[in-house]
């Protein structure tokens, strides 16, 4: 059964708080979303304690006001049931709820997601809301979505109490057969942590010194899936709730950003009628406009095609250590950026700025000060613009790229007792993925067992852990004629953390055509200078070949002449091995070559600064033109094109100003 959102055009909006206001300001919010163009808000996110004052006691009077206001002016809700932030009286009666961390503290309630994901009672109580929701909601006309929960993981992603150690030992006993398995995934034979029975299996606690790697791993895969299946259960609770066949689509918002990584989205995307994200940008990250495309694209990945942008901010948020406002023109790039790379809406947190509460520094649509500032301006400005991309809706994006990306993978790569403690999972990715996006290419993100064959290149950056399917689909994709590249520490260990015997890299070893017998990773401060110029930094390898060939060599240290890049025949494709990281001016000169090796071109060419996106409709081509730089940019277009932000027709080309953005239609085959 198909479920999509039924508002039109790009939805615009964002999270709606009216109960945090005097009613007397409701009318006015109502005019000024007309104003700005909203088309769609979330309601209801953190309003528990207001629905239910005590166990099995509601009112919903206020939501019934809100709702048929937003649908008498033709605004559109997003319905949220509000289980990420529980009651006072629920913790009061259920103190056995509150979370525990790793060293045995338990936590109190107080702010947000203060719950433990395995406990009983709060998932009774969850699940009786959301019925009741449901049940009363599921008809209302204003109402077009659910959004389940809110960010789930964003601060309770484990919980160490004895509940959690049970529900733990619960999911161990369905992945494994039996104690003996476990053991033997685990290595439980080393430092004499064998099991003899199922209960004397405990959470990583803290202890004195480094846990085991694999019990580590899969507590990351057990503390996803158990919010994963509060998630399942609360949609079809609201499902059930839904016997008019309204089939009102599901979602809760993920946060595919610079900050989190609790949660294994390859897992949950597809439970989810639509995928949503939140993004926010990092106030250190001098190019954050990389940030928005990665984070973008991947996940239009995970989505299959278009998503929604659930929240993000219109300037400075309010929990970093300092809170950067955004600059001239940066709300319109930071928000079309998002449409360019498969948003079908956008939205923010929040409407109308808190006067109080642990989020009232946090930007919003209407700000403290006001219509009378350049956040409300913007706003109204960028409503303007997603109404004129309406026809945008739905377009794909081709990519002939794809980047390997692993939940897993990352969680063991940064696990203690490494080689290099300086290895972060994110940071390896972006370093690849930054060189095409200043090309311009589009990317797709893969699984590892993914179907490879719409590619002509696949990179994958860091895939420290590599189950055998995985592996051999990635070599295959190469022995077929494609084109490979990987880099280091990768293919290292199994699905079990188990390193890979015979030299590294382990897995992809035969078709990278290298052997390695000593890794030599290097401190933060050095660097080494390679054989065709540049130099490497973070990692090197004493590599042997075994049928590759050497494209550049360490040219100084230890490692002396040894190989640092390879290129090798694999059936009747290509595997390189990049056995370090690259400075950035060499690695984008290594993958511009790979690629044209590969045969994968740009969208299109445009001066330094200017992003190009493509999204591709049943009859025309949407070029994204984002001027992030400090000049005019000129960029060549199709005959016939038409610049959808001023409905101006083109002449063969497009000015973009400083700053500014331009998005072209090119109809199909002119």
């Amino acid at each position: 059964m198909t479920r999509s959102l039924n508002v039109p055009g790009i939805a615009y909006g964002g999270d709606y708080n009216p109960e945090q206001w005097p009613e007397e300001v409701w009318a006015e919010d109502m005019r000024l979303m007309r104003e700005a163009g909203v088309t769609m808000v979330s309601v209801n996110i953190f309003a528990w304690a207001l629905l239910e004052p005590s166990e099995g006691t509601y009112d919903f009077s206020r939501l019934d006001r809100i709702l048929d206001l937003l649908h008498a002016h033709g605004i559109a809700a997003d319905l949220a049931t509000p289980t990420a932030a529980p009651p006072a009286w629920f913790f009061v009666e259920h103190p056995e709820a509150l979370p525990v961390d790793k060293d045995g503290r338990r936590l109190s309630y107080g702010s947000r997601q203060t719950f433990c994901p395995s406990s009983p009672a709060y998932r009774e109580a969850a699940l009786r809301i959301a019925g009741e929701l449901g049940r009363r909601y599921a008809d209302h006309p204003a109402v077009v979505m659910w959004h389940i929960h809110n960010e789930y993981g964003c601060h309770n992603a484990e919980c160490y109490c004895d509940t959690s150690a049970q529900a733990f030992r619960g999911w161990l006993q369905d992945r494994y057969t039996s104690l003996d398995a476990l053991n033997h995934a685990w290595g439980t034979a080393f430092w004499s942590q064998w099991y003899y029975d199922w209960d004397q299996i405990l959470p990583p606690r803290a202890s004195g010194a480094v846990p085991n790697p694999t019990h580590q791993l899969d507590w990351r895969r057990f503390c996803s899936d158990a919010l994963l299946s509060l998630y399942e259960a609360e949609r079809d609770v609201l499902r059930e709730a839904d016997p008019a066949g309204k089939d009102i689509p599901a979602t809760t918002n993920f946060m595919v950003m610079h900050n989190f990584d609790a949660l294994d989205y390859w897992r949950w995307a597809p439970r989810l009628d639509i995928v949503s994200n939140d993004h926010y940008l990092r106030s250190t990250d001098p190019e954050s406009q990389i940030d928005i495309a990665l984070s973008g694209d991947l996940v239009r990945s995970l989505a299959g095609g278009p998503w929604l942008l659930m929240e993000h901010s219109t300037g400075a948020v309010s929990w970093q250590p300092v809170n950067r406002a955004k600059t001239a023109g940066e709300l319109r790039r930071n928000a079309l950026g998002h449409v360019a790379r498969g948003a079908d809406g956008i939205a923010y947190f929040q409407w109308r700025a808190a006067k109080a509460g642990a989020e009232q520094w946090h930007s919003s649509m209407l700000p403290h000060a006001g219509t009378d500032s350049q956040i409300w301006r913007d706003v109204v400005r960028l409503g303007a613009d997603l109404r004129a991309l309406a026809e945008v809706r739905g377009s794909t994006t081709p990519a002939e790229v794809a980047v390997v990306w692993d939940w897993d993978a990352r969680w063991a790569l940064e696990l203690p007792s490494q080689p290099s403690g300086e290895l972060r999972y994110l940071d390896l990715v972006r370093a690849w993925y930054e060189p095409l996006w200043r090309a311009g290419v589009a990317v797709d993100f893969v699984r590892p067992d993914a179907d490879l064959s719409p590619y002509r290149l696949v990179l994958a950056p860091t895939l420290y852990l590599i189950d055998d399917e995985g592996a051999a689909n990635l070599t295959a994709f190469a022995e077929r004629g494609g084109t490979l590249a990987v880099g280091f520490h990768s293919g290292m260990v199994d699905a079990n953390c188990h390193v890979r015997l015979g030299g590294y890299p382990g897995a992809f070893r035969e078709a990278l055509g290298v052997r390695t017998d000593e890794l030599f990773p290097l401190l933060p401060e050095e660097s080494l200078r390679l054989s065709e110029g540049g130099t490497a930094v973070l990692w090197s390898e004493r590599v042997r070949l075994e049928g590759a060939e050497a494209v550049t060599s360490y040219a100084e240290g230890p490692l002396d002449g040894v190989p640092a890049v390879t290129r090798n025949s694999h059936g009747t494709g290509t595997a390189w091995y990049l056995a370090t990281q690259p400075d950035p001016d060499t690695l984008a000169g290594l993958l511009d070559r790979i690629r044209g090796e590969a045969g994968v071109t740009a969208a299109r060419t445009a001066p330094e600064g200017v992003e190009v996106a493509v999204r591709r409709g049943t009859e025309a081509d949407y070029l994204f033109l984002i001027n992030h730089g400090g000049r005019d940019a000129e960029v060549s277009v199709a005959p016939e094109a038409v610049e959808l932000l001023t409905r101006k027709p083109l002449a063969g080309s497009v000015k973009v100003l400083a700053g500014e953005v331009a998005v072209v239609r090119e109809p199909r085959g002119k």
